[in-house]
């Protein structure tokens, strides 16, 4: 092993790689053929050493980055499988070994990732790849540039598969306000200005109360103190993108208010189901639909990107100092108190959702949020900030992900994808909702832990349920 030049790590990747956190991400990808484990390997020794954190260890104290020389097969892993005992239950052995990983974590004395290859046929592959990445070495837009950059169109093999539409933070003054006279834009601005400071000093205030004893209601969601310490697993779903755009477009709202909405009409139906097992478990039997308690606290914390340019760039480009689009993690995170109750029409999650995210993105939350981490390590440390970090996280149910991937179908070295489940473990969350996009798909990313949740399916069933219900509502209103 030689050891070469030493970079600092970022601040979140100093607080992703405490021992109170070890934040692991994951990518299971689909593919439409067995996978040729020397293709892999091939591709690897020819890219990897062109990527400066895939090719580095941690320091001692965990605070840089050191270049080594990286033995790729110590990173490629191909376990032997024998389809006779596996039979009919290949998703079954995929969640069991993927499960597995959860508690074995990676080797500190080597690049901290790995990539493991199951040539076992489930009902949407044929062969599924399983990817760990320490969070430590970038964040979801960081990972997914990436792969970007080691895949092609399947419909164009020569070309790389950076389809991926550019994105740009939408203007906070209206094109129809700027037409206005200057004075009607002096109002509009200090108006705007005003409720800007109130929404961000009313987050931090709860912020605030969440690092300090507000904590979520305890329901079927919520993990409790060891969850972090539990094995994980993974479940994904494969919903209609199409159906989603439609709505979006019918509502006028954008797709991760969309997305949101429906996640908190299955969730409240998920919940209210069992809230109704628990009833007739007390001999409490009841008629009335909704079998939800009332004033349930139930908050998700939302991951939001910080970077000046949000669209995605080619890895070489993020890979530039000062890059508007660089790599590494720079995100944050806010707070959505979910309404959880059952609605008699499924619009109003999606009205919800979308005043929910208006609020928000009225509001210096994230940017704070990241701002505060990164003072804090400078001053008390890494194990400060890292329970800075994940105190609210603790008192807070879930969280939810949302990231946008290729447009058409991609492909590596021949290879074709199926799908992309991106996910995580290492969390204090019971359960972590990861939302991605693919060709004209949209992937339901779960990572839960089985003694909390031992029904992972019927949540994804419940979200199912919920964009057909919205798409029905808008079909007898005229709007679809």
């Amino acid at each position: 092993m030689t050891n070469g030049e030493e970079e600092p790590l970022s601040p979140m990747a100093r607080v992703f790689q405490s021992p109170g956190i070890d934040l692991c991400a994951v990518t299971i990808m689909g593919f439409k053929t067995k996978i040729n484990p020397d293709v892999v390997l091939d591709a690897l020794k020819q890219n990897v050493s062109k990527h400066p954190r895939f090719s580095s260890i941690l320091s001692d104290n965990g605070a840089k980055w050191i270049e080594t020389e990286v033995n790729v097969e110590d990173h490629v892993i191909v376990p032997y499988t024998d389809p006779e005992e596996i039979g009919e239950g290949g998703q079954s052995f995929i969640d069991d070994y993927m499960s597995r990983l959860t508690m074995i974590p990676l080797d500190r004395s080597r690049p901290l990732w790995d990539i493991h290859i199951l040539n076992v046929k489930t009902s949407d592959a044929e062969a599924v790849s399983f990817i760990r990445s320490h969070h430590s070495l970038g964040d979801g837009m960081s990972l997914i540039s990436l792969m970007l950059a080691c895949t092609h169109k399947t419909s164009d093999p020569d070309m790389f598969s950076n389809a991926i539409p550019p994105m740009k933070r939408r203007a906070t003054l209206s094109h129809s306000l700027k037409t206005k006279g200057w004075f009607l834009r002096s109002i509009f601005t200090i108006g705007s200005t005003m409720r800007l400071l109130w929404n961000t000093t009313i987050d931090m205030l709860l912020l605030l109360a969440t690092v300090l004893f507000l904590k979520d209601t305890k329901t079927p969601l919520k993990g409790g103190a060891d969850v972090r310490n539990n094995p994980k697993r993974f479940y994904h779903r494969i919903i209609s993108l199409d159906d989603i755009k439609l709505i979006k477009n019918a509502m006028n709202m954008t797709i991760n208010d969309v997305l949101l909405g429906i996640t908190q009409a299955s969730l409240s139906h998920y919940l209210n189901r069992h809230y109704d097992k628990k009833k007739e478990e007390d001999g409490a039997l009841t008629s009335y639909q909704n079998n939800l308690p009332d004033g349930i606290r139930f908050r998700v914390a939302c991951t939001v990107n910080l970077r000046s340019d949000i669209g995605f760039k080619p890895l070489a480009d993020m890979m530039v100092k000062d890059s508007k689009c660089r790599w590494g993690n720079y995100f944050s995170f806010i707070f959505l108190p979910f309404t959880i109750g059952l609605q008699t029409d499924p619009l109003v999650y999606l009205k919800m959702s979308k005043s929910m995210m208006a609020r928000k993105k009225h509001s210096y939350h994230a940017a704070l949020v990241y701002f505060i981490i990164k003072i804090v390590l400078k001053v008390f440390g890494a194990k400060a900030a890292a329970e800075l970090f994940d105190r609210p996280v603790r008192n807070t149910t879930t969280c939810v992900s949302n990231v946008i991937g290729p447009m058409e179908e991609i492909s590596f070295r021949g290879h074709p994808v199926s799908y992309i489940a991106p996910s995580s473990y290492g969390h204090s969350h019971a359960m972590l909702i990861h939302l991605m996009s693919y060709a004209d798909k949209m992937i339901i990313s779960l990572a839960y832990d089985p003694t909390v949740i031992p029904d992972p399916h019927k949540i994804c069933d419940d979200m199912e349920e919920s964009l057909k219900a919205m798409k029905a509502s808008l079909c007898e209103r005229g709007l679809l």
